[in-house]
């Protein structure tokens, strides 16, 4: 039904009616620049989206840029938006291009670019890549707009059914059907692109408190560790005072040795201080 309705045939016919402009003298095939609005004669590739062209009516889109061919001044041809005020609709007969109204000439592959020109030889002559003219491809589209024009009451009565099944008016139902048929995924890239912005966002603030926090982790057990290795040392060095102070140098420097002592005799050194021996002769 989104395909059928008569608002979407321009995007119905510019996805199922394109085709390649080659050339029938240079068999080279007419390309749209991105980067401009210039017109170039490359090698046909089939997969390129700027080689691929459409009739709109009596105008030529290009599905790469969704510009149409237009002429500029007296014999330039370009791409400009369709609709704008160098817009041109175009005549097509015998495979010969002219603008429509107009006597400005054909349009003519000369060596690497297009311009207007009164030849009418193969230079002139447009064909896609199975070498059938460009005309023939206009009529064919012709001929599917006016069978989807004949078959518009069945899309009509679908609109009617479906406005029946969802209790909503048939204005609104349009409105519905043409949003959803634009297929313009401009507002879901943005909304994905935004997300993953935030996302983006989000994991570096994540990362840096968690950098923070493994700094400050690793700060609080170096301190634990310093202050535990300095109770150990004064540990350590409190017991080690007594041992110092009562050490066997020092000893022998407190206690008096008395110098009359023979050897072999045992001295004992009593409370008072005496010193006597204990076994006398």
């Amino acid at each position: 039904v989104l395909r059928g309705w008569p608002h979407s045939y321009a995007g119905f016919f510019a996805d199922t009616g394109a085709f390649l402009m080659k050339n029938a003298k240079v068999k080279l095939c007419l390309q749209a620049s991105l980067m401009n609005e210039n017109l170039l004669l490359e090698d046909c590739n089939p997969e390129s989206d700027f080689q691929d062209w459409s009739w709109q009516g009596n105008s030529l889109m290009n599905r790469g840029t969704q510009s149409c061919l237009s002429v500029v001044g007296a014999n330039r041809v370009q791409t400009s938006p369709c609709g704008s005020a160098d817009y041109t609709s175009w005549d097509c007969s015998n495979s010969l291009l002219s603008p429509l109204g107009s006597s400005q000439g054909y349009l003519v592959a000369n060596r690497k670019e297009v311009t207007l020109n009164n030849t009418r030889g193969p230079k002139a002559q447009w064909q896609d890549i199975a070498d059938r003219s460009v005309c023939e491809e206009k009529a064919e589209q012709d001929r599917y707009f006016l069978a989807a024009l004949a078959s518009t009451h069945v899309y009509d009565q679908a609109v009617g059914n479906a406005t029946l099944a969802l209790g909503i008016d048939q204005e609104e139902l349009e409105w519905l059907l043409w949003f959803f048929r634009r297929e313009d995924p401009s507002t879901w890239n943005y909304s994905i692109l935004l997300l993953s912005l935030v996302a983006m966002i989000l994991g570096l603030v994540l990362l840096a408190i968690n950098i923070v926090r493994n700094r400050k982790r690793k700060i609080h057990m170096y301190r634990e560790a310093a202050q535990t290795t300095q109770q150990a040392e004064l540990e350590a060095n409190q017991a080690l005072m007594p041992v110092q102070e009562y050490s066997p140098a020092e000893l022998q420097k407190q206690e008096p040795v008395p110098q009359d002592q023979k050897p072999g005799e045992v001295v004992v050194q009593w409370k008072d201080g005496t010193v006597t021996s204990l076994y006398t002769e």
